[in-house]
C-alpha cells in the first residue's frame, strides 16, 4: 500500500495558488484513475484506488500547510504504514518551474508542510518536489507562493501533472528512477535523479517570466493577521515570534 499526500491549503481562495500544486497533483491522479470519491477523515480529504495492482490512498490534509503532519500522521498510524510507504508531493521555490525532483529523507528546505510531517512521522519518506520558481527577492516570496499561477504556466503544469499521474504506479513499485525517467520523457523537462546537484536549465514558458509577473502584478491575496494561516506565514517566511 502507498499513501500519497499532496500538500496545500484548504479553501477555494487558495485553490490556484502555487503553494497548492501538491493538491493539484493529487486531484489529477484522482481524476485519471479509478478512485473512490473524496471523503473526510484524518483531518483530510482521502480517496483510495488500485493502479496496476497496487493499492494507493490519496490524502489532502485540510489543516493548513504548517499542520500537515497532524493529518498525515493520523493516516499513517491508522493504516500501520512505514515511512517507505509514504510519498509527499509539494511545491519547491528553489527549482525552476516544471522541474521535478524525487528524494528520500533530507531537510525541509524551509517548507513548513514538510517540517510538520518530519515532526509527526519522521524524515525517511519519499518527497516529490515540484518547481514553482523563485521571484528573485525574499520580499516577494509571500505574494509569489500564495499567488495564482499565470495562464501561461498551464503549458508546463498540465503535462507535468499528467505525467505524474500516468506513472504513479512506478512509485508504488518503488521504482523512483523509472518514474523520473518517464516524467522526463513525457515533459521534455530533463528531470534527473537527486544525485545531480545542480538542476539543468529548462525552456521557459512563453509569456512573462515569474520574476517579471511578480514585480508587475498586484497582490491578489489578503494575508490574514491571526489564525492558522497567519501562523503558517510567520513560520514559512522566518518572522520571529
Amino acid at each position: 500500500m502507498l499513501l500519497i499526500a499532496g500538500l496545500g491549503n484548504p479553501g477555494s481562495q487558495y485553490a490556484a495558488n502555487r503553494h497548492n500544486i501538491g493538491f493539484m497533483a493529487a486531484d489529477e491522479i484522482h481524476r485519471r484513475h479509478r478512485f473512490s470519491p473524496w471523503t473526510k477523515k484524518f483531518q483530510a480529504l482521502i480517496a483510495d484506488g488500485v493502479i496496476d495492482g497496487e493499492k494507493i490512498i490519496l490524502i489532502k490534509p485540510q489543516t493548513f500547510m504548517n499542520l500537515s503532519g497532524q493529518s498525515v500522521g493520523e493516516a499513517m498510524r491508522f493504516y500501520k504504514l512505514e515511512l517507505g510507504d509514504l510519498v509527499v508531493i509539494y511545491d519547491e521555490l528553489d527549482l525552476p518551474p516544471g522541474k521535478l525532483r524525487v528524494k528520500t529523507g533530507g531537510g525541509s528546505g524551509g517548507h513548513n508542510g514538510i517540517k510538520s510531517i518530519d515532526a509527526h512521522c519522521g524524515k525517511d519518506y519519499r518527497r516529490i518536489r515540484l518547481g514553482i520558481g523563485h521571484p528573485g527577492v525574499k520580499e516577494m516570496v509571500t505574494n509569489h507562493v500564495l499567488g495564482n499561477f499565470a495562464k501561461t504556466d498551464g503549458e508546463w503544469i498540465e503535462p507535468l501533472l499528467g505525467a505524474i499521474s500516468d506513472n504513479v504506479a512506478l512509485l508504488a513499485k518503488k521504482d523512483d528512477a523509472g518514474f523520473m525517467n518517464r516524467v522526463a520523457v513525457a515533459t521534455g523537462s530533463g528531470n534527473k535523479p537527486e544525485r545531480d546537484k545542480e538542476p539543468n536549465p529548462v525552456a521557459k514558458p512563453s509569456g512573462q517570466s515569474h520574476i517579471r509577473q511578480a514585480r508587475q502584478a498586484k497582490p491578489n491575496i489578503n494575508i490574514p493577521k491571526t489564525g492558522p494561516m497567519a501562523d503558517m506565514l510567520n513560520k514559512l517566511f522566518g518572522k520571529k515570534e
